[in-house]
């Protein structure tokens, strides 16, 4: 478990409440509450709990199947002896001072709950060394819950307490507060998987983001169809109260001091480490905008006021394969086919029909991805690639991400070095740097578990780098990854990049969870909020500075309005047309699948920026395109 600063205050939108019924439960959630406290809980309530999409909690008693307890000293040790994990429990404030102190002590307890009257005393025993519990109590309104934070509370209970006053509470504390869900915020999704049982786990991913704090309100997720909580005057999407929503960001003055002084070193010229950049990926509300804006700033440093796009097609051959990634919606392997969709596999000659049909109408590029299927050998992939350079010999193919590469040269009984030079010699131009999911292993064990390591997409790269090919990265994130993930893949990007300065640009891909096996199984988030959307490609911007310089928003992903916001978060390229684009639609993803160079170019120009044509290199491309039909 990771914490955040304990200057931070938390609180947690709670209801009592006795006999549940869905409907009611349903209901709570809808009105912002995320978690219920039961005094008696009884199989039915905590089912109708789940079922309405809340977290119930044990108070008093030492029932099972509820997230979390709220229990005096000598209960909290039973449940700890029976293998209770401690960010579970909340030790009830007892006047037994000795015991309250030794049950803290021995279980780890995350809170101690305690009344108005004795705030004092509990964060006085709170302040003792080794003891992380926060004080925890009930308020009712602004100035009660201001009176306790001063007398040492740390994590307030709130109930029936709307949008708008929860607002009001935030500007009263400096805005230093963050909510948390019946569980304290910082628990990884490798501490919940292990803790939390069937719809258990399935209602606390779908409340949290990837630091394990309560997820915005908005209904908005990557590929959906709804507009992104966009606000012209900040990027920060946090809340959603008007003194929020109808405010402007005020400024670098408000960022905390952990964040301005790693981004004032960014500044001069230092890239945050693998710690601060992990810092930087965990940051909320006022942090947000101030990182969107320095990353802003070195952009514009780096590549100006330009954004790219390529003219290109995406071409799917197949949608079967034998790998079983719990996030991928598109193939239809044997264990898939209650997916939607037909499983297909394209002739070589239908695969060189749509190339030069996108020659035809202005595409420089054609990007070749599909699932791995269990007849393909590498050498499909090689006659693939003759037979579209022989017929449209100056197409750039950009092609084969680093899993086909090294199943391709399993299956041929070759080196990578070998199959990716016979690759090179058939014509392909540079390889797309999909497949990297999150580059974790801690993540990969779990999201795509028989699929190459972090190690062996690196060696693909790294080969394929010094034999001249260049490529793209990508980084797919918001289902069961979290900040420290995120940094460890942007610091394995930079790891290959000091070596072979073969990396073109950085994709950020937000996870699109609507068809996903993985979140249809109750195994993963509901994608990635939109702060942690700014979030990831702002940071990357900072973290790659001096290395890669172009990152991309997946208009795919985000749509073009989201995907045009993040211009003014370190972003400098649109990515491509695309023509027929059906990976991300496989997941659920409702945005177009192809778009044409004029609707870029006026996306662009609104968000007044100068757009440019580019190849799959980054080299600028004149003329104009005929549009699509």
């Amino acid at each position: 478990m990771t914490s955040r600063a304990r200057t931070d205050i938390t609180f947690c939108r709670i209801r009592p409440a006795h006999q549940v019924t869905e409907a009611a439960a349903g209901t709570r959630r809808a009105e912002g509450t995320t978690s219920l406290e039961l005094p008696c809980s009884d199989e039915e309530s905590v089912a109708a709990c789940l079922a309405g999409g809340l977290l119930p909690v044990s108070v008093g008693a030492a029932d099972e199947g509820v997230a979390s307890w709220v229990v005096p000293p000598d209960e909290s040790l039973d449940l700890s002896d029976r293998g209770v994990a401690g960010w579970r429990l909340t030790v009830v404030h007892t006047d037994s001072r000795s015991e309250v102190i030794d049950a803290l002590a021995r279980t780890g307890a995350a809170f101690l709950r305690t009344g108005r009257s004795r705030v004092v005393e509990a964060a006085d025993i709170c302040c003792l060394p080794t003891i992380e519990a926060r004080p925890s109590v009930f308020a009712d309104s602004v100035a009660e819950a201001v009176a306790a934070v001063d007398e040492g509370a740390r994590d307030l209970l709130l109930r029936d307490w709307d949008t708008e006053r929860i607002g009001e509470l935030r500007e009263a504390l400096g805005g230093r507060l963050v909510e948390r869900v019946a569980v304290p915020g910082g628990i990884t999704v490798d501490e919940a998987r292990d803790s939390l049982a069937g719809d258990l786990f399935k209602v606390y991913l779908d409340l949290v983001d990837g630091g394990g704090y309560a997820r915005p309100r908005y209904t908005w997720a990557p590929g959906k169809p709804a507009s992104p909580p966009l606000n012209p005057r900040r990027l920060s999407a946090a809340w959603q109260d008007a003194l929020w929503t109808d405010g402007a960001w005020p400024g670098m003055a408000q960022a905390s001091p952990e964040v301005r002084a790693i981004l004032d070193r960014s500044i001069e010229g230092t890239p945050p480490t693998v710690p601060e950049t992990a810092t930087l990926l965990s940051a909320r509300g006022d942090d947000v905008d101030a990182i969107a804006a320095v990353a802003d700033v070195l952009r514009r440093e780096r590549v100006g006021e330009t954004v790219t796009y390529v003219v290109n097609r995406n071409i799917n051959y197949t949608n079967v394969c034998y790998f079983r990634c719990g996030f991928c919606a598109f193939s239809k392997g044997p264990r898939s086919l209650n997916l939607r969709g037909d499983p297909y596999l394209m002739s070589i000659e239908e695969v060189v029909s749509r190339t030069t049909e996108a020659a035809a109408r202005g595409a420089t590029e054609v990007c070749l991805q599909g699932g791995i299927h269990p007849a393909f050998t590498g050498r499909f992939y090689v006659d693939v690639l003759s037979s579209i350079k022989e017929a449209a010999p100056e197409m750039h193919v950009h092609g084969f991400t680093p899993l086909e590469v090294w199943q391709g040269a399993e299956t041929l009984g070759m080196p990578v070095r070998a199959f990716l030079e016979m690759l090179k010699e058939a014509g392909l131009g540079t390889l797309p740097g999909t497949a990297a999911e999150i580059l974790d292993d801690r993540i990969r064990k779990h999201l795509c578990p028989d699929k190459i390591r972090t190690s062996q997409w690196a060696e693909v790269m790294l080969i394929a780098h010094e034999l001249g090919l260049r490529s793209t990265s990508t980084i797919m994130f918001g289902h069961i990854d979290d900040p420290l993930a995120w940094a460890n893949h942007l610091e394995v990007i930079r790891e290959i990049q000091r070596r072979t300065g073969g990396f073109t640009e950085l994709v950020p891909l937000p996870f699109v969870h609507m068809g996903a096996p993985i979140y249809l199984r109750g195994r993963a988030r509901p994608g990635p909020t939109w702060d942690e959307v700014v979030l990831v490609h702002a940071v990357a911007r900072l973290a790659l500075d001096g290395l890669v310089p172009n990152i991309q928003a997946s208009w795919v992903k985000l749509g073009m309005d989201g995907a045009a916001r993040l211009l003014s978060a370190g972003c400098n390229d649109l990515g491509g047309t695309l023509m027929n684009e059906t990976i991300s639609r496989a997941a659920g993803a409702s945005h177009g699948q192809e778009v044409d160079a004029a609707e870029l170019e006026a996306t662009i120009e609104t968000a007044g920026r100068i757009p440019a044509r580019r190849n799959t290199l980054y080299q600028a491309m004149e003329g104009r395109v005929r549009p699509c039909i």
